[in-house]
């Protein structure tokens, strides 16, 4: 297990106007075990895609359990990896059918790869994740109130689905400020929601550098970040400074005890990306599994290549990190 005192170093809370930085150790409580239940995306999926998406076809799950398990990596995902820093199990995916004791125990995790903010059917947004887990509390399916202990987390990971779809859109530049401060807007929402499901410890992660990924380095043949959307993560991640101050001066104010933090994975990605400290990965950029990972063509033939050992690759294909990756940003988070 990963040094949880030096994790919460990571977990900082940016009080906007104050030029003080209030880190906090009670993310996981001292003497039970937590549950960890978890919103957001493929970055944190580790089940709940549907059966015909990648994550569910070979070669995801090489290396963790050996075949295709739902999640968005040659293996175990950042979901794994915050359960076991947090002294947890990794949560049940929300569509499994896991045992109640057991569920009881874990956690759950509602992420589903594709989801985002404004993501429509089939795929269940955050909003329809969130009102998931309200609906299990409120009809003591599953979880009742009482259930939900100070020492659980939520967690809420987002890793820019929306802002790749307004990317990909080709929607004009002038409305991206616009449309970064309506995705600020739901996930304030969303993180209260939490909040009022009787949560104790909401965090959400940073946004990763999103011109780093394999989708965008690509062009420079994996040389190089396209800095295009630097920006982008810049005023993004400074708005959710503000967002998890405001939430947390809101919650002293009226005195109902929650704790909003951040996990800053984008530091961490940052510090591997240029081969920082103790990082392993001969070229970061360039993804293990190249081309339309997990895809054939009409004759049966693949339609990517794989690297030799996934374990000296950062990405394991044009967006998502291996399980090698996953494991070193958490990592990375310990130290920070």
């Amino acid at each position: 297990m990963y040094n949880l005192m030096k994790l919460f170093l990571s977990l900082c809370i940016f009080f906007g106007g104050i030029n003080q930085v209030i880190c906090s150790n009670q993310l996981s409580g001292p003497n039970k075990s937590p549950k960890l239940f978890v919103f957001g995306d493929s970055y944190a999926d580790t089940g709940n895609a549907k059966q015909d998406a990648e994550s569910w076809i070979s070669p995801y799950g090489i290396t963790f359990p050996g075949k295709p398990s739902g999640r968005y990596s040659d293996g175990l995902t950042s979901t794994d990896f915050l359960a076991n820093t947090l002294g947890a199990e990794s949560p049940y995916p929300w569509r499994s059918h896991g045992r109640k004791k057991l569920r009881l125990k874990r956690g759950m995790n509602f992420a589903s790869g594709g989801s985002g903010v404004f993501s429509a059917d089939p795929l269940p947004n955050l909003t329809a994740q969130v009102t998931f887990m309200a609906d299990l509390l409120h009809a003591r399916r599953v979880y009742a109130p009482e259930d939900i202990h100070p020492s659980d987390v939520s967690f809420i990971s987002y890793a820019g689905g929306d802002y790749f779809d307004f990317i990909l859109r080709n929607r004009p530049a002038a409305d991206l400020k616009a449309f970064i401060e309506k995705v600020m807007d739901n996930l304030y929402v969303r993180m209260k929601s939490l909040g009022d499901l009787l949560f104790k410890k909401i965090a959400i992660s940073s946004l990763q550098p999103i011109g780093c990924s394999p989708f965008f380095s690509a062009a420079s043949s994996y040389k190089s970040c396209n800095e295009s959307y630097s920006e982008l993560v810049k005023v993004h991640n400074n708005s959710l400074k503000k967002v998890v101050a405001k939430l947390n001066q809101d919650s002293r104010l009226r005195k109902k005890g929650q704790h909003y933090f951040i996990i800053d994975i984008h530091n961490a990605f940052m510090t591997i990306l240029h081969n920082k400290g103790s990082t392993r990965f001969r070229n970061p950029l360039e993804p293990c599994c190249q081309g339309a990972c997990a895809r054939v063509d009409p004759k049966g033939a693949k339609m990517y290549t794989l690297c030799d050992d996934p374990k000296s690759s950062f990405f394991w294909d044009i967006v998502h990190p291996t399980q090698e990756g996953w494991k070193l940003v958490y990592s990375v988070l310990g130290t920070l």
